[in-house]
């Protein structure tokens, strides 16, 4: 289900609490309750109990059917946006679990959003995380959430609208592949400096971002960090501290060159040739009029023997220094921000990104402020369906290899017998031909 206020978890022995909740309700539920019934209890428990800290602001798992609708917002600033559907896909770890927003349509662009009680980070962590199963294979799309603040009108939700963080896998072609850490810094997008590799696989994999009051900041993928580092060093927020000293310049008799011209390497006599020669094997036509068309020349022609310009071959040089260490000083520019991390009036999660092929699933949406809430979150929804979800895949896989395979052996069957049938006519024309021939004897 969705969460649209801030849940304040239990203070005291709250992991206590939660054994014995969960415990409680496996024996209420081992005799008259399925299992996955009393999993979704346990997960919807596993919520509201545990870490004494951890507020969480936004919270979605698509567990009430077509309620969804009443907590997301399509936006109406195209008209030909792509739709959403609810599903848990064509293979995965549990039939309601695994229900998410799927891409339905080729080649569209998607807006969508939900709106939560707007909050603060200043002075606390910050915690986004979500699941994304590109099921489909996506060759190029994206598949990145969006935070924006209180004030985005959801209705004209675009590429245009102002946000403060996007986060996820992008996917195009073979050169993209990354996972994207945009934060926005005085009205300006700023990307992570890092190559950050995402999941292209096919199954569903969680992704979290967290960024702390101290300006540091993780990336982790499947609860496993991939990234780390400052903000400040790691985007391009401020002018950098230090600066090169414009005093000093590199001395003249300073020699950074790597290789130089070889000085016994001498020009061949027959390499100047002219790139183009006229073709002497061409004939004037036989109809050509040089008071019509001009006086006629012969056809220039690429010259097989051009070898481009001359130029001596490398040789390792004998004075090199290696690259000179310009002396740095302070930048007189450059003054800390020790609130690049805060953002004001946080209220909005959402959907904005294009894809060529459709097919992939948003699930497990978690916004907190505790990051071992946000780990636990991580391990009672996709660490309980990821194993299961491979399974029915390989499955599946397996199934349609067979039922190929035994489509290919029928097609082979039936070619044989048409062969078989057709050498039988054969034989039989063949035996009907010498018997008339034998009676016209």
């Amino acid at each position: 289900m969705g969460t649209a206020w801030p849940l304040r978890r239990e203070a005291a022995g709250s992991c206590g609490v939660r054994a014995a909740v969960m415990a409680a309700a496996l024996r209420g539920c081992r005799r008259a309750v399925p299992f996955i019934a009393v999993l979704k209890l346990l997960l919807l428990l596993g919520t509201a109990v545990g870490s004494a800290r951890a507020t969480v602001y936004f919270r979605e798992q698509f567990l009430d059917g077509a309620k969804w609708k009443k907590r997301w917002m399509n936006s109406e600033y195209k008209p030909d946006f792509g739709k959403f559907n609810l599903t848990a896909g064509k293979f995965y770890g549990d039939p309601v679990l695994d229900k998410g927003l799927q891409t339905t349509e080729n080649s569209k662009f998607y807006a969508i959003s939900s709106r939560f009680k707007p909050f603060s980070n200043k002075g606390k962590t910050l915690v986004i995380q979500y699941t994304v199963k590109h099921e489909q294979k996506i060759d190029c799309g994206g598949g990145y959430v969006k935070i924006f603040p209180s004030n985005l009108d959801q209705k004209k939700l675009s590429g245009d609208s102002h946000y403060y963080i996007m986060f996820g896998p992008d996917i195009c072609g073979s050169d993209t592949k990354k996972v994207h850490v945009i934060l926005n810094y005085k009205n300006k997008p700023h990307p992570i400096k890092k190559l950050i590799r995402c999941k292209v696989d096919g199954y569903t994999h969680l992704y979290t971002l967290i960024i702390r009051p101290d300006q540091t900041y993780k990336v982790k993928i499947d609860n496993e960090m991939v990234a780390s580092g400052n903000l400040e060093d790691d985007l391009d927020f401020l002018p950098p501290k230090k600066i090169n000293d414009p005093t000093v310049k590199k001395p003249v008799d300073w020699d950074d060159r790597i290789e130089i011209d070889d000085p016994n390497d001498v020009k061949p006599e027959d390499w100047d040739e002219p790139e183009y020669i006229m073709d002497m094997r061409a004939e004037k036509p036989g109809d050509w009029d040089d008071v019509v068309n001009g006086e006629w020349h012969y056809p220039r022609v690429k010259n097989p023997l051009y070898r481009g310009e001359w130029k001596p071959r490398q040789i390792d040089n004998p004075n090199y220094r290696g690259v000179w260490p310009h002396p740095q000083i302070d930048n007189p520019n450059y003054s800390p921000d020790y609130s690049i991390y805060i953002f004001e009036n946080i209220s909005v999660i959402g959907l904005d990104i294009w894809q060529v092929r459709a097919g992939t699933i948003f699930d497990n949406f978690l916004i907190t402020d505790d990051e071992e809430y946000a780990e636990d979150f991580g391990d009672e929804t996709w660490g309980e369906t990821k194993g299961p979800e491979k399974e029915m895949n390989i499955k599946q896989t397996e199934e349609e290899q067979a039922r190929e395979r035994a489509m290919e052996e029928e097609y082979f069957k039936q070619q044989f017998k048409k062969k078989l049938e057709r050498k039988i006519q054969s034989g039989r024309d063949r035996a009907e031909k010498n018997t008339d021939t034998k009676a016209e004897l």
